[in-house]
């Protein structure tokens, strides 16, 4: 603590900070903090950036060829100083590069970006998120029982309509691709004989696994109006509706999955949900939980600062660490419990716990 105050201290200090500027070995760590201070103050222009580039389909037009600005304004409806505006930002965060005067191409994370649907779903779904934090104080005041721009979105039950609820599975589904990548590089899901993937929605998950374990039975459970959507699921995947918060579970799996689940939910509900899980798992059965998580060595930002805002807004759940899981797996009537790391954590952190 001490320390800390002092670090603070001397960092805070006007003239610490010009001497340490003038001096090589810590002038690079000077710029390194004053960019990521800027970052900070920034972050939400850089975040519209990519909106805007997004929704425009700048990224398909760069990925076409070379463009110039011209080119650009006319497929976009912006203006040529407009649309010269939007590439000259979007250069400064890779998204595009100028390769030669006036022809642009995609950046570095434009390409990435680019070639990974779940990650632009959440750009464009993001127009939410951005509305709800339009005054973040007065969301962080306000009764969460009161509707938000997100909570409208996410929330659905056994009476919803089919096109709420295939829009909702939709988005998820998008996401849960890159989720599921992360779970089968960590896990051999292959040593089971039957998984049930609850709250699966449109079979994202499972319809990863199945080439990966071609002799492995699956299962998904989710809301009717959920299940009703799917399309695209091999003939070997069993379809079982229901609600985990009033409808026991089907039995006779060895392996159940928990892919983006439980963070959407209250202490109160995960308990619920894990409890019906441990009733319906076989002695030696196993859970598999797949899902972003705080405190994650890399992936702070992402579970605690966007996360964290995220789902105050959803109205519903929180992140939690992975010993926090561990605590609730073990109130719930789980055995061990382990952490598996993946190649990237700020997608996804895997718990596998035992019965």
């Amino acid at each position: 603590m001490r320390w800390t105050q002092w670090r603070n201290s001397v960092l805070s200090s006007p003239v610490f900070q010009q001497w340490a500027a003038r001096l090589p070995i810590f002038a690079s760590v000077s710029r390194r903090r004053a960019s990521s201070a800027f970052d900070l103050v920034a972050g939400f222009s850089y975040s519209q950036v990519l909106f805007a580039a997004v929704q425009v389909g700048l990224l398909d037009l760069l990925d076409v060829g070379p463009c110039d600005a011209g080119e650009i304004a006319r497929s976009t409806g912006l203006s040529r100083d407009a649309a010269t505006r939007l590439l000259r930002a979007a250069a400064a965060l890779r998204l595009a590069e100028e390769v030669a005067p006036d022809c642009w191409m995609l950046g570095q994370q434009g390409a990435a970006l680019r070639s990974n649907p779940g990650a632009l779903a959440m750009v464009r779904h993001h127009a939410l998120l951005y509305e709800d934090l339009a005054d973040p104080l007065k969301l962080l005041r306000q009764d969460r029982s009161l509707p938000t721009a997100l909570s409208s979105f996410w929330h659905y039950t056994t009476e919803t309509d089919r096109k709420t609820a295939d829009r909702y599975s939709t988005l998820m589904a998008a996401s849960q691709e890159m989720v599921a990548r992360q779970a089968l590089s960590a896990y051999r899901f292959d040593r089971h004989r039957k998984l049930l993937d609850v709250g699966g929605g449109h079979g994202a998950f499972v319809n990863a696994v199945a080439p990966a374990c071609p002799s492995l039975e699956l299962g998904i459970f989710d809301l009717p109006p959920v299940l009703a959507g799917i399309t695209g699921v091999p003939d070997r995947v069993a379809l079982h509706p229901g609600d985990f918060f009033a409808d026991r579970l089907p039995t006779g799996y060895d392996c159940i999955t928990l892919v983006r689940i439980l963070h959407d939910h209250d202490d109160d509900r995960c308990m619920q949900i894990l409890r019906a899980i441990r009733e319906a798992l076989p002695p030696g059965g196993r859970l598999v939980i797949a899902e972003p998580m705080a405190g994650t060595p890399g992936a702070e930002a992402m579970g605690d600062a966007y996360f964290g805002l995220y789902l105050w807004a959803m109205n519903s759940g929180r992140p939690r660490t992975p010993a926090e899981y561990g605590d609730m797996l073990q109130a719930a009537g789980f055995g061990r419990w382990q952490r598996k790391r993946t190649p990237m954590p700020v997608i996804a952190t895997l718990i596998v716990s035992s019965c």
